[in-house]
């Protein structure tokens, strides 16, 4: 199917298909959840989106990416197989929520669909269906969004979380282009393009998700964003003032190493 084009985010881009293997098990979709020190947040999210996957008409399997954990993140897995929905665990010895998604994207046993959540599943599962609805019309990169109409957020950021969230935007746009939310973690992919696009990605922290739409651009993929609910969780790592310059240094470098995304493309997105 032909994937539509939205306008200065990128047109269809074929993707040439790779061979599964049938050691590992294919399935239509696949979910990667990376983890760090996650045994108390990761069974009620594993459960959730079990329950959703079983009541959809494909072929589904959730894989954890154990991201170094020190407690028992992998254990806790070892203990959810037995949900209904295969569920594994594959370990990340490179640290950063980045490199967990990536392993589990260039590495993915999916033969139609790819796409990743947070362990605190700040989206609700059922999110997962209007994913799967533009996946099937064509598009090639799907991106959860929280500030797209019809997005909410029942419960607001705290102040200064949304003025570092604005700030970012600000600085950023020249590499988001039109995506409004290059931070939401919710996004799923066609598993050729996913593949693809991922074998590139080098971020491993806060810029992470920004290179992975820069890189979609560049590559003229087909991006599109989709309004969720979604609920700021406990537990979140992210302190904006001791954590500004690093995440200063990331989007420097970012800016220094993308591949130039064609002009045709970045006028669009003024």
């Amino acid at each position: 199917m032909q994937a539509p084009q939205v306008a200065g985010i990128g047109a269809t881009v074929p993707i040439p298909a790779t061979a599964s293997d049938p050691a590992v098990g294919s399935c239509d979709l696949e979910l990667v959840i990376p983890a760090y020190n996650e045994e108390h947040r990761l069974a009620p999210t594993v459960q959730a989106l079990s329950e959703h996957l079983r009541s959809l008409p494909l072929t589904a399997a959730l894989r954890v990416i154990d991201n170094g954990s020190s407690d028992r993140t992998a254990e806790c897995v070892d203990r959810l197989s037995a949900s209904g929905i295969p569920v594994t665990v594959t370990g990340c010895s490179r640290r950063g929520k980045g490199a967990a998604v990536s392993r589990g994207m260039v590495t993915t046993r999916a033969t139609r669909w790819v796409g990743f959540c947070d362990a605190d599943l700040a989206t609700p599962a059922a999110a997962i269906d209007d994913a799967l609805a533009l996946l099937r019309d064509g598009w090639q990169v799907v991106l959860g969004s929280r500030r797209c109409h019809g997005a909410r957020i029942p419960v607001p950021q705290p102040a200064l979380r949304r003025l570092g969230s604005a700030g970012f935007r600000m600085l950023t746009r020249r590499m988001s282009g039109p995506v409004a939310d290059t931070q939401c973690g919710f996004k799923f992919f066609q598993a050729q393009a996913a593949r693809r696009l991922f074998a590139d990605v080098t971020a491993t922290g806060f810029a992470f998700d920004l290179e992975v739409i820069a890189r979609a651009r560049a590559l003229e993929l087909s991006v599109t964003e989709f309004p969720v609910v979604w609920n700021d969780q406990q537990g979140s790592t992210f302190r904006p003032f001791t954590d500004g310059r690093r995440v200063a240094a990331e989007l420097w470098r970012l800016h220094r190493t993308l591949p130039r995304i064609p002009s045709r493309l970045s006028e669009g997105a003024g």
